[in-house]
């Protein structure tokens, strides 16, 4: 069955607002930020509106375990120049994890950092103990790597960082991988040629270990380094490859969450920006590239 979703905001309705936001696009799985993306300001979880979210979940025949938690953009933990910012890092994702697992979620997806003023084998040398340090045997939640573009000084931008960074882990049936279509295109790989990437991540990690798969297109060329998503169909992945990636059977059963941009829409002077998702999901399940989409969900929302 085709698991497909979006990023829906986590406000004062907790998972509860998620999950209704997902809803509404006609989702059956979704990911969110247990607070700002930006900041690590965090409310306490609210115990009543997460029941009501799981409740409404078996209603709706949603798996708890296909809902995937992002953590924040900040948190680097690849370099360690000021300990007080790398421990502080470290006792954040802890609590994220514990935040998991009061809110049901089995994976959070991380961006493992940048080697800022440091070599990228430094880098992730300060990933993998920081990993070490978080990563506890009795933990609910599962981190998932997520594959970066390159921009900067990013790690885990190729498979042979990833196998460092997993290899390094002690307890590696606690790590998993997230891809990101338009991170993965624009590190280098040819999204046309996805199939042959997939046999090489299974030499050298093994596809069980992916439990999620950003979807997204890309408004870079290829190997660009610059990370720009673009609604699907409109960047240089292009729509045919993003099918064949979303239908791939051996992902089959994996979440797939979209993270295309908002469309704007000028009202007077100012610009309103609206969400794709309801409109991409449904292009997605015809598998039918629709030109006007864009225009579409202008006309919705108007």
């Amino acid at each position: 069955m085709l698991k497909i979703g979006s990023h829906v905001s986590y406000g004062k309705d907790g998972l509860l607002g998620s999950l209704e936001e997902a809803l509404s696009y006609g989702a059956n799985t979704f990911m969110f930020y247990t607070g700002a993306p930006t900041n690590t300001i965090r409310k306490d979880i609210d115990t009543d509106l997460t029941l009501k979210a799981q409740e409404l979940m078996q209603e709706k025949d949603i798996n708890s375990d296909d809902i995937i938690c992002h953590a924040p953009y900040i948190v680097n933990l690849a370099n360690k120049s000021d300990l007080d910012k790398f421990n502080f890092s470290i006792n954040f994702i802890k609590n994220e994890l514990e935040r998991c697992r009061k809110l049901g979620i089995k994976y959070m997806v991380l961006h493992p950092g940048s080697a800022v003023g440091i070599s990228k084998s430094e880098g992730l040398k300060n990933i993998i103990e920081a990993l070490n340090k978080i990563i506890m045997e009795d933990d609910y939640t599962m981190i998932l790597l997520e594959t970066m573009a390159g921009k900067g000084s990013e790690c885990n931008t190729n498979l042979e960082e990833l196998k460092t960074l997993i290899e390094g882990v002690k307890l590696k049936d606690k790590i998993g991988v997230c891809l990101d279509t338009c991170h993965l295109n624009d590190s280098g790989i040819d999204m046309g040629l996805f199939d042959d990437y997939l046999e090489e991540f299974d030499k050298l990690i093994g596809i069980d270990k992916i439990h999620c798969i950003h979807i997204n297109d890309s408004k870079n060329e290829l190997g660009s380094h610059k990370d720009r998503h673009e609604n699907i169909g409109f960047g240089t992945i292009g729509f045919d490859n993003l099918i064949k990636i979303i239908y791939n059977s051996k992902l089959e059963g994996v979440p797939k969450i979209l993270e295309t941009p908002y469309i704007g829409n000028f009202d007077g002077d100012k610009e309103r920006l609206y969400p794709p998702y309801k409109f991409e999901i449904e292009m997605i399940k015809n598998k039918i590239f629709d030109k006007d989409i864009l225009e579409k969900i202008r006309a919705y929302y108007r």
